[in-house]
């Protein structure tokens, strides 16, 4: 037995997002927040979120003997941990640290404009290098998080069960895609643009079963189950970290504005 089917999961909206949002609105240089990155909980929108997408679990395929995992941040935890009871699935989804946000090192908590007066030699560099490649001081690039999630994939494709829920973070949606998918850097930074994760979506890749062949996307960001709850749709994305001709400058993350704002913030 193996992965057959994995349903990954970006986490509700987190008052990260809504913090990094408003910071970037208003031209702050940084996103006023009490929390360290990993402790950032959902916001009331996002807790809804999570009950919403869980009673469309089922409708994914998703039942009592799948495995379920989730990065060890507590947005994401406890988006998980909502979704399961609201589907009312047993069990508690495994913690791995694999799964976590991108980090931000130096620039965690700076907004764009933050980076831009407080760092402008990063900003430059970021430019230079792409945002598949650059690492911040202390952080991550792309690069470096698609490195740990092979590992976790690896081994979660060796888990008993033919389904697997990975509730994570919005670039880590778009890495495992880059991994399974067989992508190049330019792919995913077109996904990352094109077909972006909103909180609390559902993307679902399928195996192919031909030894070696790409895994393909069967469903991609969905969000219908948040209209069918009266629930909200946020995006919160960090496109500007995508595609410089939205930005001039860009920090690189909170992935999500999680990714791209925290410094602006998932």
């Amino acid at each position: 037995m193996g992965l057959e089917r994995l349903v990954i999961v970006r986490h509700g909206e987190s008052v990260g997002n809504e913090a990094a949002s408003a910071a970037e609105s208003a031209g702050d240089e940084v996103i006023d927040l009490p929390f360290r990155d990993a402790d950032t909980p959902l916001s009331a929108t996002g807790e809804a979120q999570a009950r919403a997408l869980g009673a469309a679990l089922p409708s994914h395929g998703v039942g009592d003997e799948a495995a379920v995992w989730t990065s060890t941040y507590r947005r994401a935890a406890h988006t998980g941990r909502l979704s399961l009871e609201a589907a009312g699935m047993a069990g508690a989804p495994r913690l791995d640290e694999r799964l976590r946000d991108r980090e931000l090192g130096v620039l965690d908590h700076l907004t764009s404009h933050g980076v831009s007066a407080r760092y402008e030699a990063e900003a430059e560099r970021r430019a230079h290098l792409g945002k598949f490649y650059y690492r911040p001081p202390g952080g991550e690039s792309w690069a470096d998080v698609a490195l740990r999630l092979r590992s976790f994939l690896a081994d979660a494709k060796t888990a008993p069960a033919t389904t697997g829920v990975v509730f994570a973070h919005e670039a880590v949606v778009h890495l495992i895609r880059y991994v399974l998918e067989d992508w190049d850097e330019h792919r995913v930074l077109s996904a990352a643009l094109e077909e972006p994760a909103p909180n609390a979506s559902v993307t679902v890749l399928e195996a192919d079963p031909r030894p070696g062949a790409p895994w393909r996307a069967v469903v991609v960001g969905d969000v219908s189950h948040l209209a069918q709850h009266g629930v909200a749709t946020t995006m919160h994305t960090g496109r500007r970290d995508v595609d410089p001709r939205l930005d001039e400058i860009d920090p690189g993350r909170p992935e999500d504005a999680e990714e791209e704002s925290r410094a602006v913030a998932d």
